[in-house]
């Protein structure tokens, strides 16, 4: 099955004000965002993705947009499921302030018991993620094969609960997961398990291409990735 490249968006506007921007329409790339995203074409350079997926946000778009321009050919498809949490009467407010709010405690420990007035639930959250991504797996595979690579570029929360999905982790533990604006987290999928090979990594991906089939028989067993781990240490 395909390997996934999960890209957060880069830093935007609201991550640098301290908002929970939520859906808040018109939340772009501040600065350094924008030198991030610039930065994604280099990063992803020995990677021969497939087809790129992203959130309908506009940070979201924002931050493939110079991969795009760099890969004329390569597919870019909106998916709503990968769209960020809908915080409802929280969205656009000051982190600092929500930080006294009753339902923050239990964002924080206990999320699969938390819904957001206005808004989703945090369950919701990650069963729509996790249907989208299952589906493009699927999708990928048919089309591309089970070495191919793609990425989807959506939100810190969306992201940290489909890698507890990966992990076989309760989305109660997510909060243990970080992943920065614009950093890369890759998730192998095969058809017995998910692999997680990068997490929140803003370095070099160069070690994710797929190999290069040489006719014989690997070292990998029932579809796993074999013992070396990626950079190639044991």
């Amino acid at each position: 099955m395909p390997t996934l490249i999960l890209v957060r968006h880069g830093r935007s506007t609201a991550n640098s004000d301290g908002l929970l921007a939520g859906r808040t329409p018109g939340v772009a790339l501040d600065e350094q965002g924008l030198r991030q995203a610039a930065g994604l074409p280099r990063r992803l350079a020995a990677l021969p993705l497939a087809a790129a997926v992203s959130s309908p946000l506009c940070r979201c778009q924002e931050t493939l947009a110079p991969l795009v321009s760099a890969r004329p050919g390569l597919p870019l498809h909106t998916e709503e499921r990968i769209t960020e949490c809908d915080y409802g009467d929280w969205s656009g407010r000051k982190l600092a302030e929500l930080n006294d709010e009753p339902l923050m405690t239990a964002v924080q420990s206990h999320p699969s018991a938390a819904a957001f007035p206005g808004g989703e639930s945090m369950r919701g959250m990650q069963a729509r993620a996790v249907e989208a991504v299952r589906d493009w797996n699927a999708r990928i595979e048919a089309e591309h094969g089970s070495d191919a690579v793609y990425l989807m570029c959506s939100h810190g929360d969306i992201i940290k609960s489909i890698v507890a999905d990966a992990l076989g982790m309760h989305l109660d533990l997510f909060q243990r997961i970080s992943v920065g604006p614009c950093s890369a987290t890759a998730i192998r999928y095969t058809p017995l398990r998910p692999f997680v090979l990068r997490l929140g990594d803003t370095g070099e991906l160069d070690s994710l291409a797929p190999p290069e089939r040489s006719g014989q028989e690997g070292d990998t067993e029932k579809g796993e990735p074999g013992n070396a781990t990626v950079g190639g240490s044991a």
